[in-house]
């Protein structure tokens, strides 16, 4: 096994900002919201239709990702669109959903490059 570059080593500050990113997408309504909105930018109203949340209850799950920096809100006359521009996040999210079956199961891994 190889060390990380001393640049990419888990420091303490490293391992508790992972671990707050990866908190606020433990929620399978936040996830979803984090998965609609790293596709385009959304109202509140066009996310809550499309996750099947009430205004509020949306409301109350941006608030967070948005506080942490994951997710970021345009305002545009009386409506804020929101939307996810960090392409690590981005790549992420994508990455879990390739690794999750439709059924909820885990998807197998893609033959390797390197084994016929």
């Amino acid at each position: 096994m190889t060390t990380p570059p001393e640049d990419r080593a888990p420091t303490e500050p490293r391992l508790a900002a992972a671990a707050d990113t990866f908190s606020m997408l433990a929620s399978p309504a936040r996830l979803h919201l984090v998965r609609l909105m790293s596709t385009g930018r959304y109202d509140v109203g066009e996310l809550a239709e499309r996750v099947g949340l009430s205004l509020p209850t949306t409301s109350q799950h941006l608030r967070k990702p948005r506080l942490t920096g994951i997710v970021s809100a345009t305002r545009e006359g009386r409506h804020s669109y929101y939307t996810v521009e960090d392409p690590h996040v981005v790549q992420l999210v994508e990455q879990i959903f390739e690794h999750i079956a439709p059924d909820g199961s885990l998807a197998p891994d893609p033959p390797r490059k390197d084994h016929p």
